[in-house]
């Protein structure tokens, strides 16, 4: 299963930066979460009313990330998620940080493993399939 890639500019700032002009290597994951935010709102998933009306939530399982250049204080970044593999509970999106465009320099290489848990037991629950319809489009 591959889904379409999903963009999300973001750009560099001075706070974002270490001691050495870079981008300090925890800050790539909030990048990737905010982009993964938008993916899903831009798929008409309501992560507030996923939690509060029917008591379900989105769990980060695993994570991973290969740095390959390094991104620097005031660079346009595209960070990407793309949905790659979907399980009864979980589903494995892929994310990428590229300088300045898609086409750009690819910075880091990632992914996330998600799961939906039930927000008051927290046992897994079923991933509706119709999250990721518009994926397919």
């Amino acid at each position: 299963m591959t889904g379409k890639v999903f963009e999300w500019p973001v750009r560099v700032y001075y706070e974002d930066t270490d001691a050495q002009g870079v981008v300090y290597y925890a800050n790539y994951f909030r990048f990737m979460e905010r982009a993964r935010t938008e993916w899903l709102r831009s798929l008409g998933v309501d992560q507030q009313k996923l939690l509060y009306q029917d008591r379900r939530m989105f769990v980060v399982v695993s994570t991973s990330a290969d740095f390959v250049v390094p991104a620097e204080f005031n660079d346009e970044l595209i960070v990407t998620a793309s949905l790659r593999r979907l399980t009864r509970a979980s589903f494995d999106i892929e994310q990428n940080i590229y300088r300045g465009s898609i086409d750009g320099t690819l910075l880091l290489r990632g992914g996330v493993r998600a799961a939906l848990l039930d927000a008051d037991t927290k046992k897994p629950q079923r991933v509706p399939t119709d999250f990721f319809e518009v994926e397919s489009t």
